[in-house]
């Protein structure tokens, strides 16, 4: 689809799961706060068990449409289905990953615990888990390799080792539907390819769709079956090959911007003098004139 909003037809990559129903489909969705558009008439269809990339500048939007499919933030206008119906919030079907942010060090919470609010954060408080929760608990830690922690006060961990036990929680109820917001801020290079490697493999052996919103696309780059990028209500969807492009993202854009390919990442490059911004790292999307913060 090109910025402004007009479909084309990529073909579905031969990874992608066969399902009758869609994890998501956007059908000329438009999001606004007040008189701020978000993004203007997004259409778009994921199939379950895909990965999608959410990527563009600050303030595009790639959070708010986390919150659209979570239910959190309703349309201006169009229609938005999430797994088989409208969003609706404390889906149980969805897992969610924030933004890495640290625990004070002092926090008496241990990793386990901080699972376990994957079982039964509605409640207010601790409650007892049963046997059974107990075992997803130590399910979910296992398939992070999160046990030789498990029991540490989380404050006294690495961001690293946080993110892994924030993904236990999200995937402790067995989502169908995984949303990480910026999973992999402010990690080092070896965490950023540990946590996508997590959250890429759950998707390949659970049949999971993630919707994934990052500044980077390189380290998901062998996991994304589609990507979205969003900026000033603008918006461009389809296979990484077709969107992430000099022509798209010109038009994006609307100023010159150069896409390359070196030794298997992607690098773009806007032209400060005519496109308006500046670039501190090349791999990273550039802010363009006008972005909301």
């Amino acid at each position: 689809m090109n910025g402004k909003g007009r479909a084309r037809s990529p073909k579905a990559p031969a990874a992608a799961i066969p399902q009758e129903e869609p994890a998501m489909c956007f059908d000329r969705a438009t999001l606004a706060y007040g008189d701020r558009v978000v993004w203007s008439e997004l259409s778009m269809t994921v199939p379950q068990g895909e990965f999608l990339a959410v990527l563009g500048p600050n303030g595009s939007g790639k959070t708010s449409l986390l919150r659209a499919l979570l239910g959190l933030s309703p349309l201006a206008s169009g229609s938005l289905d999430v797994l088989g119906g409208p969003p609706q919030r404390g889906n149980p079907a969805i897992g969610y990953v924030p933004q890495h942010a640290g625990f004070d060090r002092d926090v008496p919470l241990r990793g386990r615990d901080l699972v376990g609010l994957g079982v039964d954060g509605h409640r207010w408080g601790f409650g007892r888990l049963s046997k059974a929760d107990r075992m997803r608990v130590e399910s979910a830690l296992e398939d992070v390799a999160a046990e030789p922690y498990a029991d540490v006060p989380i404050g006294r961990l690495s961001g690293g080792e946080q993110q892994r036990l924030r993904i236990a929680q999200a995937l402790v109820g067995n989502p169908k539907l995984l949303l990480c917001d910026e999973p992999l801020a402010s990690l080092d290079m070896r965490y950023q390819q540990e946590i996508t490697e997590l959250i890429g493999g759950w998707s390949r052996d659970k049949g999971g769709t993630v919707v994934f919103v990052t500044h980077d696309v390189n380290p998901v780059l062998g996991y994304a079956h589609r990507v979205v990028f969003v900026v000033n209500g603008r918006w461009a969807a389809g296979k990484t090959d077709d969107v992430l492009t000099s022509e798209t993202m010109s038009g994006l854009y609307d100023a010159p911007v150069e896409v390359l390919r070196v030794r298997g990442r992607i690098v773009v490059v806007g032209e400060a003098s005519g496109a308006g911004f500046d670039i501190d790292e090349p791999h990273h999307f550039p802010e363009p004139k006008g972005a909301h913060k």
